[in-house]
């Protein structure tokens, strides 16, 4: 059996660094590929600048001091809208999913709200909350509520029913039941679930930041599109990649604290 365990691990080795070399190659090849086509004017600058450009602009941002406060101001509102709709949608997804009848009060109201882009919660947030901070927040709240609650109710109603009923012979209490059987057998469906919401949160507010921001990565697009700045733009583009992409590793890690088993 050790040796059965050891092989397989030698294997799962084996196998994952060239996959990761040829992510690296891979990537590799595109930039040299996007920086030739603009060096030898396959492509002109101003629709889409080359990676050595992009990187100019980000050193010479980052001298400024502009670079940096622009990302923390975007990360920092995600952060907090997000975790206000996960607190609400993951107590009141639970309930929901575990009773019909409550199902059934609250669902004309999903059916409203779940196909509603953020973009439409604009107008009104504005109107509401005027240009601050908090303007931001509801945005990426209202852009990530109605589907993290549509995630945990459906996380929820797939546990087994038999640990329900199991749960409710021993004397449980719905509270217990709740808490004790159906929040840890649907958690890992529910985490994964937020996991999705924290990348549609980044587009809310990207959208928040077009329209009314003196600062964020929406604001900073927007800001060079005005001035006809691409290098700006893209740049934009990609530390908006690269925030998602690093918000997701520290996801996982949380995941697998929460979670073990699931590796």
């Amino acid at each position: 059996m050790p040796n059965k365990f050891v092989a397989t691990s030698g294997k799962r080795n084996e196998w994952k660094f060239p996959k990761l070399l040829i992510s690296l190659v891979s990537c590799v090849l595109v930039i040299a590929v996007w920086q030739a086509s603009v060096s030898y004017g396959f492509v002109q600058p101003l629709f889409l600048p080359a990676p050595s450009q992009i990187f100019q602009r980000a050193v010479s941002m980052s001298a400024e001091g502009a670079l940096f406060g622009h990302v923390i101001a975007s990360a920092w509102r995600v952060t907090i809208g997000f975790i206000l709709a996960s607190l609400v949608a993951i107590p009141l997804g639970i309930f929901l999913g575990f009773s019909p009848t409550a199902r059934a009060i609250f669902d004309p109201v999903l059916s409203f709200l779940r196909p509603l882009p953020s973009m439409s919660w604009i107008p009104l947030s504005l109107l509401w909350f005027g240009i601050g901070e908090t303007q931001k927040y509801s945005i990426v709240f209202m852009g990530a509520f109605a589907p993290s609650l549509l995630y945990v109710m459906e996380a929820t109603k797939g546990v087994d029913p038999l640990l329900i009923k199991a749960a409710q012979n021993l004397g449980a209490k719905p509270k217990d039941v709740m808490i004790e059987v159906i929040l840890p057998a649907s958690l890992p469906q529910i985490i994964s679930g937020l996991k999705v919401m924290l990348g549609i949160a980044w587009t809310c507010v990207i959208s928040a930041e077009l329209v009314a921001a003196r600062e964020g990565l929406g604001f900073m697009i927007m800001n060079g599109k005005e001035y006809f700045q691409t290098d700006t733009v893209v740049l934009g583009m990609v530390l908006i990649s690269l925030t998602v992409m690093a918000t997701d590793v520290i996801f996982r890690f949380v995941e697998r604290r929460i979670l073990p088993w699931k590796d």
